[in-house]
């Protein structure tokens, strides 16, 4: 009954929806094919993935089959982005670490599937025996909503990864200083670092190594990893890096006032954390503590102070 009604009052608006799809996929048919894709994404692939077909089928079946099918469609429906959109993605999807391997258009495509699936779920499971105006208003909010959570939790995510780099940095300045003091290179000592810890920053630097080992200059691999990350430490860095490079100081001295530097302001970030918190207590302490306070202590009292004004009144 709510599907007849619905049909019957939106008939003009599928039509339209009909005709527009038409002439997107004219479009697509006519349209000339995408640009190939950059050198550093092809050496991006190159190193991401597995080498040989032993360790292609060490990978689950689902990877091998349905997630090609799943990236298939979702670049199929990611493809209607326009160019600058999908590069403003593809900056994004790298601040967060490329999660589940998303490409911008898997990213965009995967938006579309999630706010249909529950704009269909709610229309078809929930929101049958509700009236039809109802039914298409909440069944527009899902749409919106499933639209909208992954580029919530993208955003979350990125906003992590970069809390997770700066916190990690001085602890890896320490150990490139040791490294490098020991005699190790720059690259052994970065090596080094990655292999020492798994977080954020050290898999960057295990990138940077793969970087400067597919003959990348150094100077243009480390500030590749600062473009990818945005983190305004890690910039920093990476430029007295390159800048004492081309001025040839030594690179353990660099590394230690870095650490030094990274260190201090670590502290001074805690302690600023550590005044904020006293007003955080305040907000508490008004809204829930001194209330229930209140209550327990002129609880008892407001019956007799209720009784002796109604005796005055009387």
């Amino acid at each position: 009954m709510i599907l007849e009604a619905i049909s019957g009052a939106f008939a003009p608006t599928l039509f339209g929806v009909l005709v527009a799809g038409t002439i997107v996929a004219i479009w697509m048919a006519i349209a000339p094919s995408s640009a190939p894709r950059a050198v550093t994404d092809r050496l991006d692939g190159m190193m991401d993935a597995p080498h040989g077909v032993e360790d292609e089928l060490k990978t689950s079946l689902a990877s091998r089959t349905i997630l090609p099918a799943f990236h298939r469609m979702t670049g199929f429906i990611g493809g209607l982005l326009p160019q600058k959109n999908v590069d403003k993605l593809t900056t994004m999807l790298m601040q967060a670490g490329n999660p589940g391997g998303l490409g911008a258009l898997d990213f965009v495509g995967l938006r579309f599937i999630l706010a249909a699936g529950l704009g269909a779920g709610y229309l078809f499971i929930i929101g049958r025996n509700d009236e039809p105006f109802i039914a298409v208003r909440n069944t527009f909010i899902a749409v919106f909503v499933g639209f909208m959570l992954p580029k919530l939790w993208l955003s979350q995510r990125i906003k992590q990864r970069r809390q997770e780099i700066t916190r990690a940095l001085p602890d890896a300045l320490d150990m490139l200083t040791i490294g490098v003091e020991a005699g190790l290179a720059f690259e052994s000592a970065l090596l080094r670092v990655g292999e020492q810890w798994d977080n954020a920053l050290t898999q960057e630097f295990r990138r940077v190594v793969s970087e400067l080992r597919i003959g990348v200059a150094r100077n243009d691999a480390l500030r590749h990893m600062a473009e990818r990350n945005s983190v305004d430490d890690l910039s920093t860095f990476v430029a007295v890096l390159i800048q004492s490079n081309m001025l040839g100081m030594s690179i353990a001295q660099v590394l230690h006032s870095q650490a030094d530097q990274m260190r201090l302001k670590r502290r001074q970030l805690a302690e600023e954390q550590a005044h904020g918190a006293t007003v955080k207590i305040v907000v508490v302490l008004v809204l829930f503590i001194f209330p229930a306070l209140f209550i327990v202590i002129l609880g008892p009292v407001v019956p007799k102070i209720m009784a002796s004004l109604q005796g005055m009144a009387g």
